[in-house]
């Protein structure tokens, strides 16, 4: 069994432009062998991803704090606590914070997050 503390885990800055602390990655904790990631992204009030997607992860997002909008493929709809988004691989995506608080999501990514597997798109 593996196991984090929260408050020991630092955040960092993603490729995709999100803050994210990464609560379970197999690259880190653990044996290295797992097929996913958990991690808590935070977007800043007023801000957004960038728009991206990813060759090989697919992941799940599930909005724990704020209100935003999603860009997924070629839907654009509202978020808010609660939400749980699928997004499949390939599929360009972004999440935009609307509020004046911060933005707080769950990330779960299969086979796990990798800056290598994010792809930035020009808007």
């Amino acid at each position: 069994m593996t196991k984090t503390e929260y408050d020991k885990v630092q955040p960092y800055m993603t490729k995709d432009g999100s803050v994210i602390r990464e609560l379970m990655h197999p690259g880190v904790h653990g044996d290295g062998d797992s097929a996913l990631s958990l991690a808590e992204a935070t977007v800043p009030a007023g801000s957004a991803t960038f728009l991206h997607k990813h060759r090989k992860s697919e992941e799940i997002y599930y909005i724990t704090e704020g209100t935003g909008n999603m860009v997924l493929g070629g839907e654009r709809f509202r978020v808010t606590m609660g939400d749980t988004i699928l997004i499949p691989r390939c599929i360009p995506h972004k999440i935009e914070n609307t509020e004046k608080g911060p933005l707080k999501l769950m990330c779960c990514c299969s086979p796990p997050y990798s800056h290598d597997d994010t792809e930035l798109i020009l808007e």
